[in-house]
């Protein structure tokens, strides 16, 4: 059996994949705090940080900002169409749910399976030019 070389984590590949998790909590778990946890990782390292964890540093980031201006949208569609108590809310939430929200948490899932791999990865739309 051939013995391997063991795996060697690129430059900032821990930094990288922090990033992408802090992303994705931001989505599904915490929204808000995981966010501000995004900003001091972002703020800390974004000078020092060079190729792999810049690159996921700003997409993330990025791609957070768009996530709240979306959800933005999604909350003025609401109040527009009739309020909260509408028949129209559950019709934005859905449509939200299912073609936003989702979508980013996709991408947020390939971000993060290419930070672990050690590549780069620009979030299609919402992501920022490499």
């Amino acid at each position: 059996m051939p013995v391997s070389e063991p795996d060697t984590a690129a430059p900032g590949q821990n930094l990288a994949v922090a990033a992408e998790v802090l992303y994705l909590a931001n989505l599904l778990l915490l929204p808000g705090l995981a966010f501000v946890a995004l900003l001091v990782l972002y703020y800390r390292n974004i000078r020092t940080a060079a190729g792999l964890p810049a690159c996921h540093l700003r997409q993330t980031l990025s791609a957070s900002l768009w996530a709240g201006a979306l959800l933005v949208v999604a909350n003025l569609s609401i109040v527009l169409l009739g309020g909260y108590h509408s028949a129209h809310t559950w019709m934005v939430v859905i449509i939200y749910f299912t073609t936003c929200h989702s979508t980013l948490v996709l991408l947020g899932v390939l971000g993060l399976a290419k930070a672990m791999a050690g590549q780069c990865y620009r979030y299609p739309l919402v992501g920022r030019p490499l």
